[in-house]
């Protein structure tokens, strides 16, 4: 059901979970996840530690991702620690965020006639 009435879920502290996550709700992740994520809404506390790959509509990041991160609203504060290629529509980063890999932005329609493989970002 969508609107503004949305439900959210929150995985504690204490909570380690091995395997994947589907949500058609906001999730709140303060635990540790060994497996994919897809949801509408992701916000990932500071202690909280995620292997795998991460889809969200949005996406508040502060503690460990090791894994592909594809967003479209992508919020990295600065306590977060990202090892993984991170696709976005729109990217905030806060000054101090540790990243290690590629930014891009979400190929929606191909670009011109040019093969994916040979768009570099550039700053």
């Amino acid at each position: 059901m969508m609107g503004s009435g949305s439900t959210f879920s929150v995985i504690g502290a204490d909570v380690v979970i091995k395997g994947d996550i589907a949500a058609s709700a906001d999730l709140h992740i303060d635990g540790t996840i060994e497996g994919d994520i897809k949801c509408a809404s992701l916000v990932q506390g500071e202690k909280s530690s995620i292997s795998g790959a991460v889809v969200a509509e949005s996406a508040r990041l502060a503690g460990k991702v090791n894994g592909s991160i594809t967003a479209r609203e992508l919020v990295i504060l600065k306590s977060a620690q990202i090892e993984g290629d991170v696709h976005y529509d729109a990217l905030t980063i806060e000054q101090g965020a540790q990243v290690d890999g590629r930014f891009a932005p979400n190929a929606r329609q191909p670009v011109k006639a040019v093969p994916p493989v040979s768009i570099a970002v550039a700053e």
